[in-house]
């Protein structure tokens, strides 16, 4: 318990500092609100139109599979990190045991086919054409 004083010394100084800092700003802030201070801010624009309008399919389409090969290349990016680890000429080896070099590299061959195989199918499907 005794190492943990610094930790919640920190937390309470933290709490302190949110809160000092949210009492100053309501004793200090500007209270006049206008019509323009209420308006949405939407990129430094003033609002067109209404916010319900229906988005396209296509938008969605794009966003899932930006997500899906985002995800690919976070499993891509250690398993290439433990392949460079794995330099023979390096004393340590810190990377994939040299026993299951070749299954890892099956599972991300077939992973990478099957990523390949969504890109494929989406492309025929016209996903990436737009309107």
């Amino acid at each position: 318990m005794e190492s943990s004083y610094p930790i919640l010394l920190f937390v309470a100084v933290l709490i302190g500092f949110v809160i000092t800092n949210l009492i100053i700003i309501h004793i200090v802030g500007p209270r006049k609100k206008t019509a323009v201070k209420q308006m949405p801010y939407e990129s430094g624009m003033d609002p067109v139109g209404d916010a319900r309008q229906p988005f396209d399919v296509k938008f969605y389409l794009v966003a899932i599979l930006f997500l899906v090969f985002d995800v690919e290349l976070l499993f891509l990016y250690p398993w290439a990190v433990s392949a460079y680890l794995d330099d023979p000429l390096r004393a340590n080896q810190i990377g994939v045991p040299v026993e299951l070099r070749g299954t890892v590299f099956a599972v991300m061959l077939v992973f990478m086919a099957t990523l390949a195989i969504a890109y494929i199918y989406a492309w025929r499907k016209g996903v990436f054409r737009w309107r």
